[in-house]
């Protein structure tokens, strides 16, 4: 581990209310809940950060700044987790039927997280790790403040001001509760917070828009050897996009709410006088998004795909199954599908996505010019 000084964002998550939790509880059951959702916790945190300590009931990791191209995917990060989080809880709380203290009161338990992004230094002594820094205390200093009290909120994501610069994420300011907290030798922090609650809600109500196999004109299986997070990025990002997906160029268009979801759309020029939209139907971080495209080269060109992304069992590569549809002059069902089928082929549609398969793992000649993807891969 190099002791240096690094850059990056620093990500704390901590399990609300379990310290009353566990003073009037059987521990042995206590401590079965408490590592299911530890577990959860670090599952996704590894898809894009590496984990610093567990700290009892908090989990800190961080991730150089270098690897972090889209602002919004440490945002997304910190959903993604607290949904797999809020499953898990309401999972174990349906399928048990123990009546002990401890899983009776599972209910009571919550997750907040603490994003900050600063200096810090990863130290070694006697084989133990550990970061180092001003900015790695602020982190833990952050998780005594007053949002709670102010808001009556029991799940928040909170971000310093420091780290929503760096994130250039264009937040609408009445989403988000503005304080100022105070710390001994630290100062006066700007921090930004938004109820989970209220995300969670909203993540969860969103109508599922996917192409099942079923009604697939065709379906690509390819592996990555990068964690879903990391292949999520460069799957989204625009400019990212046109380093795999050659002689195209990707710009950004319609942001609802300032940021990437359902509703968003992109266009792309490529060839002569061709002009690709793309929609978001349907959008889940990590784990799958839809969208639509029109393709405008004379006639009208309409397809949508699903990509699905299964990380493996480490979480360290993820698997990619694209499962597309697509409509050619408004053909009929019957005769429309094996012309798609062979229009992809003649597109060679796929080579883009084996073009990035290469680059991520280090085989494609260019590999050394793209940033962060020496990390990616390893």
């Amino acid at each position: 581990m190099e002791q240096k000084t690094q850059h990056g964002y620093l990500v704390l998550a901590d399990i609300s209310g379990y310290t009353s939790y566990l003073a009037g509880v059987e521990l042995d059951h206590a401590q079965g809940v408490l590592t299911d959702l530890l577990e959860i916790i670090v599952k996704n945190f590894k898809t894009l950060l590496t984990i610093s300590k567990l700290e009892g009931d908090a989990v800190f990791g961080y991730v150089d700044e270098a690897l972090v191209s889209r602002g919004e995917t440490i945002l997304e990060l910190v959903e993604a987790t607290y949904l797999a989080f809020r499953d898990r809880l309401d999972g174990i709380r349906r399928r048990t039927t123990c009546e002990c203290n401890a899983c009776r009161a599972i209910p009571m338990l919550d997750l907040k997280f603490i994003v900050h992004h600063g200096d810090y230094m990863a130290q070694s002594i006697t084989g133990m790790h550990e970061l180092v820094g001003s900015d790695v205390n602020l982190v833990h200093r952050l998780l005594k403040n007053h949002i709670g009290e102010r808001t009556g909120w029991r799940a928040y994501g909170l971000f310093t001001g420091q780290s929503l610069e760096h994130l250039v994420v264009p937040c609408d300011p009445r989403e988000l509760h503005s304080f100022r907290e105070e710390y001994e030798h630290l100062g006066i922090v700007e921090t930004y917070s938004f109820d989970l609650h209220k995300r969670y809600a909203e993540l969860s109500a969103q109508r599922k828009v996917v192409i099942t196999e079923a009604e697939s004109d065709l379906i690509y299986d390819l592996d990555y050897p990068v964690p879903p997070a990391v292949l999520w990025d460069w799957l989204n990002d625009p400019a990212r996009r046109a380093q795999w997906m050659l002689g195209t160029t990707w710009t950004a268009a319609e942001r609802p709410g300032g940021r990437t979801g359902v509703g968003a759309s992109n266009h792309c020029a490529h060839g002569k006088n061709e002009k690709t939209s793309e929609l978001v139907l349907d959008w889940k971080p990590f784990s799958y998004m839809t969208a639509q495209y029109d393709i405008d080269m004379g006639p009208k060109v309409y397809f949508a795909n699903t990509l699905w992304l299964t990380p493996s069992a480490d979480g360290q590569s993820t698997h990619l199954r694209l499962t597309i549809r697509g409509t050619y002059h408004n053909l009929p069902r019957w005769l429309n599908k094996p012309l798609w089928r062979i229009m992809l082929a003649k597109v060679k549609y796929r080579d883009p996505y084996e073009q990035l398969a290469k680059m991520l793992s280090g085989s494609a000649p260019d590999r050394a010019a793209q940033p962060g993807l020496a990390h990616a891969a390893a």
